[in-house]
């Protein structure tokens, strides 16, 4: 390439020379520098070539070093491979005379793994192990061996079968790590009940096999269960009754799922809240009535043992008072002045029974209207998610249902209040109207004499 530019710019000067009439010795100098470069080049080049032929040399030596190791590994895969082969056939006889060795000591390994593989699903799981903990790792160890089980590991497996059988007819009390809800942990006095239940002061526990831990339930079961468990738990003497679980733990574990009564009513949400606090406000009144009532007849009572000496402090000394006061009257304007005090106590009497009554009625809607509410509910989250989780309208529907059954629960009390409220004030009211009349026929019959 260099030699082309030179030959242009040979041209490029002569064609300049022509055109400037350049004289003779420029064109002398311009040919020894021609034929310098030339020579320079051809020294490069020859560098080139030999600095090229060296390398070459050193390839040829890596390709030959390449070649050899290539040849090397490949003798090494035929040599692996007879040997692969041989010692496939080699462990084919062995195996065939292990089998042959060991006889009918292959139906035992066969039935001591699948004993030791029972065994260990039984064990793992048991509460026994939150008593005697560790028992399941030579079970284990059993149950996935390669080799026929010697004699240490047959009895490792019958201790461990005999000791699961005998403590399952045992009560047995005993100290261990309670892994709480929280996350701490602490020792607790534990008493196991067989195979069945962990029972502490607290209540029921539970064995976690996975994390080998000894855990309280999420929640307690319900309160006549729990509390047989820790009145057995603290009962040092005689015999006290305990709910047990044959299934261990299923069972138990369902109880605990199951709501409260606290629980179904906070389900009745707004509704089920006002519902109570108007079966709280109606028995308050009642309450105040029955008191009040009460007090009255009493006093009442006294009077009529008093008839002469009316006091103020009672319906039926008021209603003496008037009659004193208009004894000289004639029967008909005594009897309209008796009617009209009796008019007056009604109030006083009657006061806030009424309302009993309308609460009591009010009570059942409520209840009707939070039944409403909650399968409107219910209708808009089918809209939504559709129909696959009924867990998803399972709160709506307690809703419907719970609102219902409070406002029964709450109109049935008021209703019999009321009732035993309004007889009350009736047989007061029955008491003025009894003794105005016979204040009058005796008016009447001197009238007549």
């Amino acid at each position: 390439m260099k030699k082309v530019i030179n030959f242009v710019l040979l041209a490029a000067s002569l064609s300049a020379g022509f055109a400037t009439t350049a004289n003779a010795n420029d064109l002398d100098k311009l040919l020894e520098q021609v034929k310098a470069d030339r020579i320079s080049e051809a020294k490069l080049d020859k560098k080139r070539e030999a600095e090229f032929l060296a390398a070459r040399a050193d390839k040829q030596a890596l390709l030959n070093k390449a070649k050899a190791e290539l040849k090397a590994q490949q003798d090494r895969n035929a040599r692996l491979t007879k040997e692969y082969a041989a010692n496939e056939i080699t462990l084919a006889q062995k195996e065939q005379e292990l089998d042959n060795a060991k006889g009918t000591l292959g139906e035992m390994f066969g039935v001591s793994r699948s004993a030791a593989a029972d065994a260990y699903g039984m064990i793992s799981t048991s509460i026994v192990s939150a008593q005697y903990p560790g028992r399941g790792e030579a079970l284990n160890r059993i149950a996935n061996s390669k080799e026929i089980p010697g004699l240490p590991d047959l009895e490792e497996l019958w201790f461990a079968l005999q000791t699961e059988m005998t403590e399952s007819g045992k009560v047995a009390q005993f100290q261990t790590e309670v892994t709480n809800l929280d996350g701490t942990k602490s020792q607790e006095t534990v008493t196991r009940i067989g195979t069945f239940n962990l029972v502490s002061s607290n209540g029921y526990l539970t064995y976690n096999d996975e994390l080998g831990q000894v855990q309280p339930l999420a929640k307690q079961p319900a309160g006549y269960i729990s509390g047989t468990a820790s009145e057995f738990f603290t009962t040092s003497s005689g015999y006290t009754g305990v709910y047990l679980d044959p299934s261990r733990g299923a069972i138990l574990a369902l109880e605990t799922r199951k709501r409260t009564l606290m629980e179904f009513y906070h389900q009745g949400a707004e509704v089920g809240y006002a519902i109570t606090v108007l079966l709280i406000i109606g028995l308050l009144i009642a309450l105040e009535r029955m008191v009040v009532l009460t007090a009255i007849g009493s006093k009442i009572k006294a009077q009529t043992k008093n008839m002469d000496k009316p006091n103020s402090n009672n319906p039926l000394g008021r209603l003496l008072k008037v009659y004193q006061e208009n004894k000289d009257t004639d029967a008909e304007t005594l009897e309209l002045k008796l009617d009209e005090q009796i008019l007056r106590e009604t109030p006083v009497v009657d006061r806030g029974i009424n309302i009993i009554k309308m609460f009591a009625a009010i009570a059942p809607l409520m209840g009707l209207l939070g039944t409403v509410i909650g399968m409107i509910m219910t209708f808009q989250t089918i809209t939504l998610f559709g129909t696959g989780d009924p867990k998803l309208m399972a709160g709506n529907i307690s809703l419907a249902l719970v609102t219902t059954a409070l406002g029964l629960i709450a109109a049935l009390p008021l209703i019999l209040v009321h009732s035993i409220v309004a007889g009350k004030a009736k047989s007061v009211l029955h008491k003025l109207d009894e003794q105005a009349a016979g204040l009058i026929a005796e008016i009447a019959e001197k009238e007549s004499k």
